[in-house]
């Protein structure tokens, strides 16, 4: 074989490889393609059957909404429908009641017509009775005129007047039971919470005088304390400004002056200059110096221990120096810090009582009588004096009115005024808390009886019980029970404009009648 023939048999051999290699590749495409479409036809029924069950499950939802929806919906319709019979049903009773009203109306009417209708016919009945009795009034007047020999127009003038006389009494007798009635139950709360007020703050009460006692070991310090030819004394003296009496009074040296503070300097130096034993004129000026910085230091001290213990906060400097240089001031003897105090402490129980406000209330009674400590200014009352210095340091306007009205300077405008006049009261008034000058006492006592006396018809005067008490015994014959009430009135409306007192003074009518026979 030659080459032609093996490249033949060669080609032939890979032409039928390449045929039967086709055939195959066709037939495992085509087997492939069958599986393929086979799968695919499985998917496409798997989905059919899966979207056939989710449309039923969707279905069966709207459906179960559906119901749900509608029978709230008619559950609504059914409440609205009821709502609605109801509101028929109330306008449909409503309806019926104005008809019956309507009806009973009607009917009235006509009742009033016909009690009209009779009353106008009882009207025109009365008119001729009226000009009947008018006819036979007249006709008696004119006989009476003729038989008493007067005239109708002056027996109405004194009818007029024994009823004038009459009505007044029975109106002094009404006013008297109205204002006994008033004083019953207005007063009756009013004296609880001072009742209430005095047992709660119980202080003592100190009289203080014009004298301060020092006491020595022995009698032997009194002539140092005189010095040769009187020269430490007459030193004493010029320096405090007080009156030094060393007599014969053992062992004692007597301070006199009316400034308690210079009688404290005063007794204060003379402590320290007889323990040092170093008693001249310049020692005398050096400690009296030293003891007058000590004093004011006290003083300031003592405003502030005052205003802490009573729990009032923010008060100026200059208002608690003041409140300290209290300790040594006196009113009527009576020592004007604790007189304060007392008031402070009075007027916060009362407006804690009252439900007012009780730290303004205690702070306006610490500081009413605060016009009395300044040494200037003496022709102003220390009411008004007192206003005008705590509105210069800023103080509530409450606080202020409070101070000038507690002597009623000036008008009261807030409820904490009269508190505080009230409480200013009860504290002098305690027994022994303050003492007057016998003289002006009796001139008192004497000017409050000459008052009564002046009235007509009063027969006799007595002021007792230290002048709070007034009574008046009057003439029976010329003084009526309701003459009485009116002159006790009068009296004590007189008291209060024309007299300066403590306290309050009440005024007693004594009327008696006496019948007096013998039996012989």
């Amino acid at each position: 074989m030659d080459i032609i023939q093996i490249v033949l048999y060669v080609l032939l051999g890979l032409g039928a490889g390449i045929v039967i290699g086709r055939f195959l590749l066709r037939k495992l495409f085509r087997n492939q393609e069958m599986g393929a479409q086979n799968k695919a036809k499985k998917i496409l029924k798997d989905a059919e059957t899966n979207a056939e069950i989710l449309k039923k499950d969707r279905l069966l939802e709207a459906r179960e909404k559906f119901l749900q929806m509608k029978a709230e919906h008619e559950q609504e319709i059914n409440s609205k429908n009821n709502a609605i019979n109801q509101r028929e049903n109330s306008i449909k009773q409503k309806e019926q009641s104005i008809n019956q009203k309507l009806d009973n109306l009607t009917k009235k009417e006509e009742e009033l017509a016909a009690v009209k209708g009779n009353l106008e016919k009882q009207i025109e009945l009365a008119k001729k009775k009226q000009e009947d009795v008018d006819a036979l009034k007249n006709q008696h007047i004119q006989q009476m005129e003729a038989i008493a020999g007067l005239s109708a127009e002056d027996a109405k003038n004194q009818l007029i007047d024994s009823l004038r006389e009459e009505a007044r009494t029975q109106a002094m007798i009404q006013i008297k039971d109205i204002v006994d009635e008033a004083k019953l139950t207005a007063n009756k709360e009013a004296k609880k919470v001072v009742i209430q007020t005095i047992q709660r703050t119980a202080t003592e009460s100190a009289i203080e005088n014009t004298v301060s006692i020092f006491n020595i070991e022995n009698d032997e310090i009194k002539g140092r304390v005189i010095g040769r030819e009187g020269r430490n004394i007459r030193a004493l003296e010029a320096a405090t400004g007080i009156e030094i009496i060393v007599d014969d009074t053992p062992e004692a040296i007597i301070l006199s002056g009316f400034d308690p503070v210079r009688r404290e300097i005063a007794r204060l130096a003379l402590h320290r200059l007889v323990t040092d034993g170093r008693i001249h004129p310049a020692r005398i000026e050096e400690v009296v110096a030293k003891t007058k910085k000590q004093i004011e230091d006290e003083i300031v001290e003592i405003g502030e221990r005052t205003v802490i213990d009573l729990g009032i906060h923010g008060l100026h400097p200059e208002l608690i120096r003041m409140v300290g240089r209290m300790r040594y001031r006196s009113s009527y003897g009576q020592n004007l810090l604790q007189h304060s105090r007392e008031v402070a402490n009075f007027c916060a129980t009362m407006a804690a009582e009252l439900g007012l406000n009780v730290k303004m209330a205690k702070r306006a009674g610490l500081l009413h009588d605060i016009g009395k400590v300044p040494d200037d200014n003496p022709e102003l009352p220390h009411a008004i004096l007192g206003m005008q210095l705590a509105e210069k340091y800023k103080e509530h306007p409450e606080v202020c009115n409070a101070i000038g009205a507690h002597h009623d300077e000036v008008e009261m405008t807030s409820m904490i005024s009269p508190i505080i006049q009230a409480c200013d009261a009860i504290s002098g008034a305690r027994p022994g808390a303050r003492r007057e000058v016998v003289e002006s006492y009796i001139r008192r006592l004497k000017e409050l009886e000459s008052l009564a006396l002046s009235y007509p018809g009063v027969e006799k005067t007595f002021a007792i019980q230290a002048g709070r008490e007034l009574r008046v015994v009057v003439e029976s014959e010329r003084i009526s029970d309701a003459a009485a009430e009116i002159l006790a009135a009068d009296i004590s409306n007189r008291i209060q404009t024309e007299m300066t007192y403590p306290g309050q003074i009440k005024v007693t009518v004594i009327r008696e009648t006496r019948s007096v026979a013998y039996a012989k």
